[in-house]
């Protein structure tokens, strides 16, 4: 069982990554959200909405794929030393 135990960087590095993994999926379902509450003002005319949701749900994307390569990164750290 000795072999099971995690050093203490180790195991901060993987509850970084669990909140990371948190934000990740609350920002996918806001971004699901946006999604729709565009989809539904342009199907309802309201057409002024679509470029505002479509940036927004751009940044949201960008951040994303950031948190997504910070975790890779903080991964191979954990792993490598």
């Amino acid at each position: 069982m000795a072999g099971q135990r995690m050093i203490p960087q180790q195991r901060r590095g993987l509850t970084a990554i669990d909140g990371v993994m948190v934000l990740i999926v609350i920002l996918l379902i806001v971004q699901m959200w946006l999604l729709a509450a565009t989809l539904d003002n342009f199907l309802a005319g309201h057409h002024e909405t679509v470029l505002p949701g479509a940036i927004l749900s751009g940044l949201i994307f960008a951040a994303c794929v950031a948190l997504y390569l910070f975790i890779r990164r903080l991964d191979r750290k954990i792993r490598h030393g």
